[in-house]
């Protein structure tokens, strides 16, 4: 049985990257009953294994932790894009008093070091993004006492998952906010909410499927458990939580009455996600489609414009629901999400 079955309330904490999913806001997510999860993408090992020893000693409840699964690129067939994406952005860089980052062209995100970083320390579960890891991978993981949870955006990407040895399918549908988890980058994301895609699926995969996309309210988690789920991830409704890293800026974008549209866009890293709408997303929606590289060109500026209060040139990751999202401990959103 999975370790959802064993939850006080089978609600997930969603793995944010990027500083938001960090220790408190996971430790309170798995105090309240649910599964906080720590994201390591775009963490060094170093930092992955201190934010792993961090959530034991805040918490002695289950946990887990996310990792991104690299995917070579086509330099040679992308670069020219990128170079261009690069010379289009720098006058932005300028103002913003910063410079456009550099491309690495076969970054992994330390994808070997987690792998046995994992392995190693033995979260309670441990999921992946982006992708599928080697079944030897997963193997590797379960033997370590770790369950295995695999994200999948379409029909055939939770087949696969499942026939790799996941232990728990998380499906991820249109409405969700930040990255896309789509195996193949480059391709468009399939138009599918979190229930036509369960609906379709769970006939088909044999093990417990999470939902994932836009759940923000009670009534959200209560139409995904009627549907058949057996839990629900969540990542918008926690932003706004005290716990959260979500800067200042951030959280003052998604109160903004100005931004009041959601896109679909790759205009921050070059990888399709859920954003609120802002100058950036509308000026570079044509951005290649080129992750890690295009994420790592923008990063600066998306700094600088963080900490400069810019909310024109920040990335404002967000699921369908946001304006639903409550400055409210992470434990209490749990909880009256859970019901």
């Amino acid at each position: 049985m999975s370790l959802l079955g064993s939850l006080v309330l089978p609600v997930v904490g969603a793995p944010m990257a990027g500083g938001v999913s960090n220790p408190l806001l996971a430790a309170a997510a798995s105090d309240a009953g649910g599964l906080g999860m720590l994201a390591a993408g775009y963490r060094t090992p170093e930092q992955v294994a201190a934010d792993l020893v961090h959530v034991r000693d805040l918490t002695d409840r289950p946990f887990g932790i996310n990792l991104f699964v690299p995917r070579p690129l086509d330099r040679a067939a992308l670069e020219p894009a990128v170079e261009d994406f690069a010379g289009r952005i720098a006058g932005e860089a300028a103002a913003l008093g910063t410079e456009v980052g550099r491309p690495s062209w076969y970054d992994t995100d330390h994808w070997d070091a987690k792998v046995h970083l994992v392995e190693t320390l033995a979260p309670p579960v441990v999921s992946c993004t982006f992708g599928i890891p080697g079944a030897a991978v997963v193997d590797r993981w379960k033997a370590a006492g770790c369950e295995v949870h695999l994200t999948a955006t379409s029909v055939p990407e939770a087949l696969a998952a499942a026939e790799t040895g996941a232990d728990v399918v998380v499906l991820q549908g249109m409405e969700a906010g930040g990255h896309r988890g789509t195996h193949d980058p480059s391709a468009a994301p399939e138009p599918v909410d979190h229930l036509g895609l369960l609906e379709t699926v769970l006939p088909q995969v044999g093990v417990p499927l999470v939902v994932a996309g836009g759940v923000t309210t009670p009534g959200d988690v209560r139409r995904a458990f009627g549907a058949g789920a057996a839990g629900v991830q969540v990542g918008t409704a926690l932003l706004l939580a005290p716990e959260s890293g979500a800067s200042r800026t951030y959280r003052a974008a998604l109160r903004s009455p100005r931004h009041t549209e959601r896109v679909l866009t790759r205009a921050f890293s070059g990888r399709v996600a859920g954003a609120v709408a802002n100058g950036w997303t509308r000026e570079y929606a044509d951005a290649p489609a080129a992750f890690p590289v295009v994420d790592q060109l923008t990063k600066p500026l998306r700094k600088a414009a963080a900490e400069q209060g810019d909310l024109e040139r920040i990335h404002v990751w967000a699921g369908s629901g946001w304006r639903a999202a409550q400055e409210r401990p992470a434990g209490e959103i749990v909880r009256e999400l859970a019901g």
